[in-house]
């Protein structure tokens, strides 16, 4: 005879063999685990699967005797124009794009500053006769102006002449002047002499210069 507490604690126990209703209770909380929601594919895969059933079906080799080049041309066609849509709904790759490191160490200094901003810092000291200010931006704008068109690019360690040198090999009719200006830069940096408006003009020019030249070559600045 089965006592009264077992029948008790057998009730509390649910049935081995849930009815519909129970079964499906259970399948849903299973299904949203996160784990299921992770292995549900992608938009792009989903894409992926349905172009590569696509040219299976295209290629079939059922295919009439004759139409197998058609079928051919026909699939890269739709394969181009699924690749272009697929683009267009999610995006070209990003492409890392060559620029200068705004905080680089310029001629031994850091240099945050573009070309233009270089320039126009050069131009304002020159309004006010600060001539050494003048010549030591606009050459420094010269060398930012190479960097940023991936011409030339002077490393942490180059000097003014190493950089003139390298450039020199890139716009050889410009060599002397280059050097020219290099040593017009260290006269004025290490106070050597004065700055003045001619050299000034000078570095200017040259900047103007090769800002519209087309370079022969594309060397590296020793260090």
């Amino acid at each position: 005879m089965i006592s009264p507490a077992w029948s008790a604690a057998t009730a509390a126990v649910p049935p081995l063999t849930p009815d519909d209703d129970e079964a499906r209770r259970w399948a849903e909380q299973e299904l949203s685990r996160p784990v299921y929601a992770e292995a549900q594919p992608t938009p792009f895969d989903l894409f992926a699967r349905g172009v590569t059933e696509f040219l299976a079906d295209l290629l079939d080799p059922e295919i009439p005797t004759g139409w197998e080049s058609v079928f051919a041309v026909v699939a890269v066609v739709v394969l181009v124009v699924l690749l272009v849509a697929a683009l267009v709904i999610w995006g070209a790759p990003r492409a890392t794009r060559r620029g200068v490191d705004r905080t680089a160490v310029l001629f031994g200094e850091p240099e945050a500053r573009t070309a233009h901003e270089l320039r126009v810092e050069a131009d304002a000291a020159a309004s006010r006769g600060r001539w050494d200010d003048a010549v030591v931006l606009r050459f420094r704008a010269l060398a930012r102006g190479l960097a940023e068109r991936g011409v030339v690019d002077a490393p942490p360690g180059a000097t003014v002449h190493a950089f003139a040198r390298s450039t020199a090999a890139v716009f050889p009719s410009s060599a002397d002047a280059l050097e020219a200006a290099a040593d017009g830069f260290d006269d004025v940096r290490y106070l050597r002499r004065p700055g003045s408006a001619d050299l000034h003009r000078e570095i200017s020019r040259l900047d103007e210069t090769l800002t519209s030249a087309r370079p022969v070559a594309l060397p590296a600045v020793p260090t």
